[in-house]
């Protein structure tokens, strides 16, 4: 007979999540820890987003053929900005399993009793890191342009929810593309070619309804859709959700959840 634990959770089952989760963690602090051997990368990332918010934004909110309600277009935009921050951050973050393979170090990860999904949630958590550090930049150049930021803790907390499982979500696909093709430059390829498509085929620059039909059909289950969607009705005053913030969020989450099981089964072919 099962021990009673908390909640009437059995006692086993509670102690196996939190071990998952603690080795999770383990995974994510190592993965994070890599940032202070290599900051510039943070800082180089977001000179494409600056630029956009600096160039793009400032020539296209004195136009106004891009219906954006009550918004300045350069409000409307930012939180697209943000979201392709993290996007460029992410969609590359598995090239570092490649690197792990070629160094041994992956062998050694998979020698260990730690469960592959925890080996993949940690480091796709470690992305969300990553993609927190953009968003401090965005914000502080956000607000030297005047974007008016909703500043309530609330919003903030779910703008961090957003961020975590976008970057969390487009870094596994990125491990699941790593462990598919193997080598830094099909990989490289591969990364470059979804990155335009991801960020256009959204609504990240303009509504999804100024799109034609067929491309409305592609935003609509681009996952990237729904994290700009989030982040614009929580980072923006008066800022508005197309969809609901709660089925952004999770979409996100679900999508996240079934790329890290796939991963986590794909975790063993890098070495193969």
């Amino acid at each position: 007979m099962a021990e009673p634990g908390v909640l009437g959770i059995p006692a086993k089952l509670v102690a196996a999540v939190a071990q998952f989760a603690a080795k999770t963690m383990v995974i994510a602090e190592v993965e994070a820890r890599k940032l202070r051997h290599d900051p510039t990368e943070l800082i180089t990332r977001a000179l494409q987003p600056a630029l956009w918010l600096l160039v793009f934004g400032q020539v296209f909110t004195r136009i106004r053929g891009i219906p954006t309600g009550d918004l300045r277009y350069i409000d409307f935009m930012a939180p697209g900005i943000l979201a392709q921050s993290v996007l460029f951050i992410a969609i590359f973050y598995g090239i570092s399993i490649i690197w792990e393979r070629d160094l041994g170090i992956v062998h050694k990860f998979l020698a260990s009793p730690t469960p592959r999904a925890a080996l993949v949630l940690g480091k796709a958590l470690s992305a969300g890191v990553r993609g927190l550090s953009q968003a401090l930049i965005i914000y502080i150049l956000a607000s030297l342009l005047r974007v008016r930021i909703s500043w309530n803790p609330l919003a903030l907390a779910g703008v961090l929810c957003a961020i975590v499982l976008g970057a969390a979500f487009f870094s596994t696909l990125s491990l699941i593309i790593a462990c598919l093709v193997k080598t830094r430059e099909r990989f490289m390829g591969i990364g470059q070619v979804l990155t335009m498509p991801l960020f256009f085929a959204s609504n990240a620059i303009y509504p999804i309804a100024m799109m034609p039909r067929w491309l409305q059909v592609i935003s609509r289950i681009n996952p990237l859709t729904y994290e700009v969607d989030a982040l614009r009705a929580l980072m923006l005053k008066g800022g508005t959700s197309g969809f609901g913030v709660a089925l952004d969020l999770g979409v996100l989450l679900a999508a996240t959840t079934i790329l890290v099981v796939v991963a986590g089964r794909l975790y063993p072919n890098v070495v193969r």
